[in-house]
């Protein structure tokens, strides 16, 4: 028996469900899950698809955008009948590839003032908060948001899907150099959190980090870049980022470990990138930015930025707990 427990999501389509659940408040929803793959698919279990309540359009992807249109009229009919149903698409035989979806579709109710599934969720989220989603497939139940306080699986029985949903990729700039607009831009089409700051100072005395949290310094002033490293070394981010020549880096930190490192311990600044980037040969500011960019998302998602044809076993990594 198990109990399916998945990390990551595609978060930018979480989003614009949300945003979309949200603003239409008023009228009823139909949320397909993927809550079961096997063999090759486009999208990962815990992936989320709104139907529109005219029972055409939808907001996510379940597949490259072959199943889009048929989940579209399963959901028009699941949102008139206000019946759950677990449906199964063989895609080996449909489009010749190697997979089967398992797609649970529920009706939303609308939420009115006192709220529902979705807009919960985009409360937690927004907060930053631990979002914990149960899905019991198999008996037909609605999805439902477990306590914050909740840290092991609810039930054990084969058909429950459960997610943890980490906050948003969130970004934190300081600075104002020709890099920030383009970092700017590209986290929006990420569906990334963007911060950004002219002087460290600007930092809210109690901004609260977390393991989904990228910082990266780009002021170009030596004082400013130790002011903005003596905020962002002791919150323990997973990475932070330094712009600059190498030299200018080895100078920066040796004078930073002078100035500050006495009260602090030696894996501090285990986390610190410097120069950032990956090599990807960069010379534009919008190509600094891309590369610094793929680097955090590396770092956040735990991989070292290596070429996908190197890597040994599956690309996507799944947590399945017995």
């Amino acid at each position: 028996r198990k109990v399916r427990r998945v990390r990551a999501c595609p978060m930018k389509d979480l989003h614009r469900i949300l945003h979309s659940a949200v603003t239409g408040r008023n009228h009823p929803w139909c949320l397909a899950t993927l809550v079961k793959a096997e063999g090759s698919s486009y999208r990962q279990p815990g992936a989320r698809l709104l139907v529109h309540p005219d029972g055409c359009r939808t907001i996510g992807f379940l597949s490259a955008g072959c199943l889009e249109e048929e989940i579209a009229r399963q959901g028009g009919d699941v949102m008139a009948r206000g019946i759950p149903r677990l449906v199964e698409y063989d895609t080996r035989k449909l489009f010749g590839c190697d997979g089967r979806l398992f797609i649970y579709l529920e009706k939303i109710p609308a939420a009115g003032e006192s709220g529902n599934f979705l807009t919960n969720m985009a409360v937690r989220i927004a907060r930053r908060e631990p979002c914990k989603v149960v899905v019991p497939y198999a008996t037909a139940g609605g999805s439902r948001l477990l306590p914050d306080t909740t840290s092991a699986p609810v039930g054990a029985d084969e058909g429950i899907f459960v997610q943890t949903l980490p906050p948003p990729k969130r970004l934190i700039v300081f600075g104002t150099g020709p890099e920030v607009d383009p970092l700017k831009s590209f986290t929006a089409g990420l569906g990334w959190t963007f911060q950004s700051y002219a002087h460290p100072d600007e930092l809210p005395d109690d901004f609260h980090a977390d393991a989904a949290t990228a910082a990266v310094v780009m002021t170009h002033k030596i004082g400013r870049d130790l002011s903005a490293l003596r905020r962002l070394v002791p919150l323990g981010l997973p990475y932070i980022g330094l712009l600059g020549a190498k030299r200018r880096h080895q100078e920066l930190l040796s004078l930073f470990v002078d100035l500050y490192g006495a009260g602090l311990p030696h894996h501090c600044l285990r986390n610190l990138h410097a120069p950032a980037g990956l090599d990807t040969g960069s010379e534009s500011p919008e190509e600094i930015a891309f590369s610094i960019l793929a680097e955090a998302a590396a770092v956040l998602a735990g991989r070292n930025g290596g070429f996908l044809k190197e890597k040994p076993g599956p690309i996507h990594s799944l947590e399945v707990c017995v």
